[in-house]
């Protein structure tokens, strides 16, 4: 009798230990988690981008899925470095806060348009005038809602082998732009090539332009204007995005979760930050604590044509600001 409740005793104070033991193991695991854990546990990254398993082509090159194809930074290839752009933000606002006269809010930009081919068919490079028509549609209803609408001058065809390949900063990008370019700080440039390094698209910054007039300008893939080939961004929209950065824009997930008041984010206060750039149309996506749903129709993400479909207040007051002190006029 004796034996038996010393066994309950142990076996009481065993199952104790074991219990104490699992509860400080669960408390300290909780306690090892950093802040990122933390912040990833609480925002995961939405399910369709965590088991995408669907393959992705784009153009004939095959990826393993679209978040790779995103990941490989073929989607747009704007860029400005972080000193450069730190210099470029401390001069505009500096020139918001002297200036004399308000900002222009809108207007008439005139287009030039440079078709570059490697031969006379379409999938050479050599794109409609009907696809220019239509391109130049989805730009003016785009940026309807800003106040700045689009005028096609004229549109000029170079069959070129070389300059059709161009990328940025490219020997053939130079001797293309310093034939083709027209206009001033406040005309736009589009050219239609198949950029080296299957990018969709780059630009120029505004202010970027007094550095480097030549430059200045927006390069499609052509494949990418209305009727194209480049599903899904076969719609146009690689234009507006790219025209975005030509007026001033970052991209909506530049710094991720920064804030737009730090040196990170995209200087846009009423574009919640997001952690990384989307792409499908993953409706819900939230990847930033506190920050409201990630801005997934906003035409700087990377998302689908489809998806894109507005530019935000904020963004239209920097595109006005950005014009003003860097294009207008110059």
């Amino acid at each position: 009798m004796e034996n038996r409740n010393l066994s309950r005793k142990y076996l009481a104070f065993f199952t104790f230990m074991l219990l104490a033991l699992v509860v400080f193991g669960i408390t300290k695991s909780s306690q090892a988690l950093t802040d990122n854990d933390k912040l990833t546990i609480e925002t995961p990254v939405s399910q369709i981008e965590a088991e995408d398993n669907t393959p992705f082509s784009m153009e004939g090159v095959e990826y393993i899925n679209q978040r790779a194809f995103i990941e490989s930074g073929r989607r747009c290839g704007s860029y400005m470095d972080p000193v450069r752009m730190v210099a470029a933000e401390k001069q505009f606002n500096e020139f918001m806060k002297n200036r004399i006269n308000p900002a222009v809010t809108g207007g008439t930009i005139n287009v030039y348009f440079h078709v570059i081919n490697n031969g006379t068919a379409v999938s050479n490079g050599n794109i409609t005038d009907t696809m220019i028509a239509n391109q130049m549609s989805v730009l003016n209803n785009a940026f309807a809602p800003t106040g700045w609408s689009f005028n096609l001058v004229s549109v000029d065809r170079t069959t070129n082998a070389s300059w059709f390949a161009m990328g940025p900063g490219t020997t053939a990008e130079r001797q293309a732009k310093s034939a083709l370019r027209r206009g001033s700080a406040d005309d736009l440039n589009i050219y239609t090539a198949n950029p080296s390094g299957g990018i969709l698209g780059y630009a120029t910054f505004p202010s970027d332009y007094t550095r480097d007039p030549i430059a200045d300008g927006v390069v499609l893939l052509f494949s990418t204007v209305p009727g194209g080939t480049a599903a899904p961004y076969n719609l146009g929209d690689t234009g507006t995005h790219e025209v975005g950065h030509w007026m001033g824009l970052f991209h909506t997930f530049q710094g991720g979760c920064a804030t737009s008041t730090t040196s990170g984010g995209d200087r846009v206060a009423d574009t919640p930050a997001e952690r990384s750039a989307a792409f499908g149309c993953p409706t819900g996506r939230d990847t930033c604590s506190s920050a409201g749903l990630d801005p997934i129709t906003n035409f700087m993400d990377y998302t689908d044509d489809s998806c894109m479909n507005r530019f935000s207040a904020g963004q239209d007051a920097r595109m006005d600001g950005q014009f003003t002190s860097f294009r207008f006029g110059k």
